[in-house]
């Protein structure tokens, strides 16, 4: 059983006034449990309106969405769905608000009516899932911390409530890019470490190649893809008409194949692009050696 299905949904904003936008139109997906499923799509393809709709912020205005087995068209078990479902905003950091990052990370367990004991053990657990400190850190203000420090408070937050699904909206967006492959690799980790279904909304083709078991690709409000990533990024001209490139490593290696070179271009990683082109240059050297004379 998958831990969202998603079934003919389409959102309308402003419905019924001039301003009328359908921003999903009968889309209709699964996301199996444990899975790093990406999202893709240009601006205003539909990405954020569609995991809004994980949490219940949004609701359907046609079909169906069901998460964790909850129908999310279901006021009575919203809250239920918020414990299950972390939703991590783009720049999350925004979301900070309280005097200190041990209050900002407790205050979801605290409306759990957790005692102050468990409270503790959640926000000590998720503060070290993301590699801060939590005596050092912890009795620190938010906004005395870093940027790529304070992304990882906020995660924190939301880690703290335990979810069973976790859903980022470019969470990564405006960090460096060695913060941006450390917040990716902890949460990579934590998925294997803690079984939970991770979501991820991106605009980066590298992250999709290195961290997706399977890719979605949204255009104007529809799904335009879906297949694991190798297969995804193998359409190259399809996605370019999409408006969306690819991995700078798939880019490569069909400029390798422009000028000759008979290449894979279906090489999602720099290690898989290195071990290509030395087994190219090894059976070039080889014919040399038997050509006679040589």
């Amino acid at each position: 059983m998958p831990v969202i299905k998603v079934e003919n949904l389409t959102h309308v904003y402003s419905r019924g006034t001039p301003f009328e936008v359908t921003s999903l139109d009968s889309v209709s997906l699964e996301i199996q449990r444990g899975e790093f499923y990406a999202l893709v799509g240009a601006t205003g393809s539909g990405k954020s309106t569609l995991v809004q709709h994980f949490n219940g912020i949004l609701a359907p205005a046609g079909g169906n969405v069901r998460v964790c087995g909850i129908d999310v068209a279901n006021k009575g078990l919203r809250r239920e769905l918020w414990h299950r479902v972390g939703l991590v905003f783009q720049q999350p950091e925004h979301q900070l608000f309280e005097e200190t990052v041990f209050d900002d990370v407790a205050f979801g367990p605290r409306n759990l009516g957790l005692n102050n004991a468990e409270v503790r053990e959640r926000v000590v657990d998720a503060l070290r899932l993301v590699d801060l400190d939590p005596e050092e850190v912890g009795r620190t203000s938010p906004f005395r911390l870093s940027g790529g420090m304070r992304r990882k408070a906020a995660i924190a937050g939301v880690l703290a409530l335990r979810p069973e699904v976790l859903v980022l909206d470019e969470p990564a967006a405006g960090l460096d890019p060695v913060s941006r492959r450390q917040l990716m690799e902890r949460i990579d980790r934590l998925r294997g470490e803690r079984g939970i279904t991770v979501v991820l909304v991106t605009h980066n083709m590298e992250e999709v190649a290195r961290w997706a078991d399977r890719v979605a690709v949204l255009h104007k409000g529809r799904l335009a893809m879906e297949a694991p990533p190798r297969e995804v990024f193998n359409k190259t001209e399809e996605l370019r008409a999409l408006g969306l490139d690819v991995p700078a490593t798939v880019e490569l290696m069909l400029r390798l194949q422009a000028r000759g070179l008979p290449v894979r271009a279906d090489l999602l990683t720099i290690d898989e692009a290195v071990v290509e082109i030395a087994r190219i240059l090894n059976m070039e050297r080889n014919m040399e050696m038997r050509q006679p004379g040589v």
